[in-house]
């Protein structure tokens, strides 16, 4: 997942791993700054991702951007970032940008999910193509999104909740303590009764360095974490999931991923 090195030779790399859909950076991941993207670079990503039908594309905002924050300039910061960045993704004509809500940092849940709306209410205007997913969290110190309830808190106090969506990490929702290796059936009926899964727009494909409902954030290879092989291919498989795009964030390289994509294609005979 880059950016910084060319958003047309990303779209190539993903077609030398065998994949049909990608995500990137909005921005840098860890700072603030962004690269801007010719013309010919552009048309360039365009015909990559329609000669090789791209599923539906994600953009990940940057982990530095904490729109749940008290802290006047990081707050500022959050909501110039999102305002920004929901624009060049839509202009790129990127489906979808996820979020990490952010961190509370002892103001409380409320008062961060109250920051986090303000955040998204002065940055989405309803008349974008993106939708602005949110994505959920493993719940590690005053992390916001631990639970469904809390996404679904944000999701109802924004003046344009049709722009809003969900994305769903495995390793997330298995550290924050949703069973998805022995009840995969039951958490995602819990999904539905508190958001609706019509919002699960896109599915985060991570194993778990860390056990269940440790709320900590440690993405595995696929197969050799807590979650496991079998697991993670009935997440695929899962009727209500099969058809959402998926993107890996395991601690590989495109090699490493091209070999995780391979193996899962071969398993599930596609």
């Amino acid at each position: 997942m880059s950016i910084a090195e060319g958003i047309a030779k990303a779209a190539q790399n993903v077609v030398n791993m065998e994949a049909n859909t990608m995500q990137i950076f909005s921005r840098n991941p860890r700072g603030s700054g962004f690269r801007s993207y010719s013309k010919k670079e552009t048309d360039c990503f365009q015909k990559i991702r329609k000669e090789n039908n791209f599923g539906p594309l994600l953009a990940h905002a940057p982990y530095t951007m904490n729109l749940a924050s008290p802290k006047e300039s990081v707050y500022e910061f959050a909501c110039m970032v999102i305002r920004e960045d929901i624009v060049r993704m839509d202009s790129l004509f990127i489906e979808n940008i996820v979020l990490h809500p952010g961190s509370h940092t002892g103001i409380g849940a409320g008062a961060g999910i109250e920051n986090i709306i303000a955040g998204l209410n002065q940055a989405v205007t309803g008349k974008e193509s993106i939708t602005i997913l949110l994505e959920t969290m493993s719940g590690k110190g005053t992390e916001i999104g631990r639970s469904f309830e809390e996404l679904k808190a944000i999701r109802d106090g924004v003046i344009h909740p049709e722009k809003i969506g969900v994305c769903l990490d495995t390793c997330h929702v298995f550290s924050a303590g949703y069973d998805i290796v022995n009840d995969l059936d039951g958490v995602l009926e819990e999904f539905d009764r508190v958001l609706g899964l019509d919002l699960l727009r896109a599915v985060h494909l991570n194993d778990s360095m860390m056990p269940f409902a440790s709320h900590k954030d440690r993405h595995a290879v696929i197969g050799q974490g807590q979650i496991g092989w079998e697991a993670l291919l009935r997440v695929i498989e899962h009727p209500a999931l099969k058809e959402l795009p998926f993107y890996l964030e395991t601690p590989q390289d495109d090699q490493g991923h091209k070999q995780e994509i391979r193996k899962m294609r071969e398993a599930l005979g596609v």
